[in-house]
């Protein structure tokens, strides 16, 4: 496979204020990212999984080290083959789905047809070709996420960074949203960084999965699912699905202890 993403040393601390101290929030991480793979992160919260996110987005610089995109160092504003989508419902309520899909393309110089052929695309990967009219307040929560999906397939990304995109779901959907995201990352053959809370979701969806520590954030473990391409939410079925989960909350739990200030208990000596 061919390294599409890589980090080098890379860590970021925000300085201080009149009012706070500096706080070393990431790093140092090393890591690199297979073309066409699915990546996950999981960590405690406050660890700077969004932080990394943003640096590889290039939305924040890093205060140390380098991120390289396909070879080229990303130095502020990111390559528009890099598209980012957020927990946070960011559909626009005064245009309907199909003008939302399509806002991303209002500068650029495509041909109409070839806009309007995008956006039919777009659609019909998340499955709104039926809802293309319909306004975000007639659409369920999974829906208008589905839409912010859609508006940043719409721009061929070769690189989709999610950050939390279902957190505001329940479970079942989340689950059949994983579904969706595993079609749209077959067709497109994107490369998909995904930050994520669920454990179960990580292990569903991605094909290695980074473990990251208490703040501040490095990774810890790095778990292969070996996962088959062709697969759905069937997978959490399978035995292996629950001892990739236990291996991840085995070393996050520790981890999550430290953000709340409790020591990680020893093991009892022997008798």
């Amino acid at each position: 496979m061919t390294t599409q993403v890589a980090l080098s040393n890379v860590g970021k601390t925000f300085p201080a204020s009149p009012t706070t101290a500096a706080l070393h929030a990431l790093g140092p991480i090393d890591l690199e990212l297979q073309r066409g793979e699915f990546f996950a992160v999981v960590g405690p919260s406050g660890c700077g999984k969004s932080t990394l996110l943003e640096i590889i987005a290039g939305l924040t610089p890093a205060t140390q080290g380098s991120v390289e995109f396909e070879g080229r160092r990303i130095a502020g504003e990111a390559p528009d083959s890099i598209g980012v989508v957020f927990q946070e419902d960011a559909s626009l309520p005064w245009l309907d789905v199909t003008e939302n899909v399509a806002f991303g393309l209002r500068r650029s110089k495509l041909a109409k047809d070839e806009r309007d052929a995008r956006v039919r695309d777009a659609l019909r990967l998340v499955g709104l070709s039926d809802f293309a009219t319909s306004y975000p307040a007639q659409l369920s929560g999974g829906m208008r996420q589905r839409v912010c999906i859609a508006r940043t397939l719409v721009m061929q990304p070769r690189l989709i960074l999610l950050d939390e995109p279902f957190g505001a779901l329940d479970q079942q959907t989340r689950l059949l949203m994983g579904d969706e995201l595993l079609l749209m990352w077959r067709a497109t053959g994107a490369t998909v960084f995904l930050i994520t809370h669920a454990l179960d979701e990580a292990t569903m969806l991605a094909d290695r999965i980074g473990v990251m520590s208490a703040r501040p954030g490095r990774l810890i473990d790095v778990v292969e699912t070996n996962w088959p391409r062709e697969r759905d939410s069937r997978i959490v079925e399978r035995s292996e699905f629950g001892a990739i989960t236990a291996r991840l909350w085995k070393t996050l739990r520790e981890e999550s202890l430290k953000t709340i200030g409790r020591a990680v208990p020893k093991p009892a000596a022997d008798a």
